[in-house]
């Protein structure tokens, strides 16, 4: 299978650590290396790596790249400087998503937007089709060319630190830089994070990834550092409700409905807008909410979402498991608004039973003491 499969350049060290593989959107990945709960932990708790070099980098630049990316993404990316990270959803023109991604900002009209892993050929077509409308602005898919790993966790600034030059505490969160030495690799750190912990994404060339890899590793050894893998990802995303391409956002549903509309600036010509406004002005059809299960049960991704009596269908889960830092069975789901309410008592068609469900407030977790 894995010889099928496309390969990141931590690949060795998959197998090295002992990680199980999976087909992950054409990539050979580990599911996990212990295990998902293990791992899980090791990040609330301590700190733990992931490779994540399958993740798209597409370079922007040029004097026309902020006004394209203007166009192209919901967020206002003008309020962006030199080290500021900036989460966008990017829209096409009935309103649906057609990636969500981090753009970071670089000197000299340079702004490197970091992608899913599924949608890299989708999103580069899609940049540099709006690109020829505008002077002077070059796309280029640098993905290939770069490996990506996430250090997450309460000790990743501790470990980071040890091998790296830059003073981390300097570094807010949704910021960024260039040129770090982490371990004698130059390499770009930002500190954002997919789990709801704190954590720094390092990226390097590919060539440097396995040594980039071994060096936190190193660095982590007292500190609780783990290898991690996609189970333990998806698990610690989900406790913070942050949505996952494909599941919680697509092009059937917009940035209003999966909740994300402080991510979208109206005082701005953007693809997308006019739906948009419409739908804000109408209001909207479906909500994305939060649901906790009132019996035990796992409301996995796809399961039907019905009213209490458990007679009418309203909506599908997006993404549902056991949550292993509040120990609860929890999910994300589309149901109509009228149906959104905190406490909204439903139910979800769980293998042919009506297990009862409560709309509760999301995120589910947010960690004590969380950078602004």
């Amino acid at each position: 299978m894995a010889g099928e499969l496309k390969k990141t350049p931590l690949y060795p060290v998959h197998v090295k650590y002992g990680g199980r593989i999976i087909d992950f959107e054409g990539w050979a990945l580990p599911v996990q290396f212990s295990s998902i709960k293990e791992e899980h932990h090791a990040c609330r708790n301590a700190c733990a790596l992931w490779d994540v070099s399958d993740m798209g980098e597409i370079m922007v630049e040029g004097p026309g790249a902020l006004a394209l990316l203007q166009m192209l993404l919901v967020n206002d990316i003008a309020k962006g400087y030199p080290g500021r990270v900036i989460y966008s959803p990017m829209c096409y023109p009935h309103g649906g998503v057609v990636d969500d991604m981090m753009v970071i900002c670089l000197e000299n009209s340079r702004y490197l937007l970091v992608v899913n892993a599924g949608n890299i050929e989708k999103d580069f077509q899609w940049i540099s089709g709006l690109a020829k409308y505008f002077w002077r602005v070059d796309v280029k898919n640098l993905s290939s060319d770069i490996a990506e790993v996430a250090l997450q966790g309460p000790n990743s600034e501790k470990v980071l630190q040890k091998v790296c030059s830059y003073p981390l505490r300097e570094m807010k969160y949704y910021h960024g830089r260039e040129n770090v030495d982490v371990g004698g690799l130059k390499c770009l750190v930002t500190r954002t994070g997919y789990t709801g912990e704190d954590g720094f994404e390092i990226y390097t060339k590919a060539e440097d990834g396995v040594e980039l890899f071994e060096i936190l590793m190193e660095a982590g050894a007292d500190e609780g550092l783990v290898p991690a893998g996609l189970g333990s990802r998806d698990t610690l995303r989900f406790e913070a409700s942050m949505p996952l391409y494909g599941q919680e956002l697509d092009e059937n549903h917009t940035p209003l409905e999966a909740g994300l509309s402080r991510f979208v600036c109206f005082d701005k010509e953007f693809v997308g807008k006019e739906a948009l406004m419409q739908e804000r002005e109408q209001g909207l059809r479906v909500k994305l909410v939060g649901l906790e299960m009132v019996e035990k049960g796992v409301p996995r991704t796809g399961y039907k979402v019905f009213d209490e009596t458990g007679e009418k269908e309203l909506g599908y889960v997006t993404t549902g498991s056991y949550a292993p830092t509040l120990d609860k069975y929890l999910a994300m789901a589309f149901v109509p608004v009228q149906w959104s309410q905190i406490g909204t008592k439903l139910t979800v068609d769980i293998r042919g039973k009506k297990v009862p469900a409560v709309v509760v407030k999301m995120p589910f977790y947010r960690r004590e003491g969380k950078k602004k």
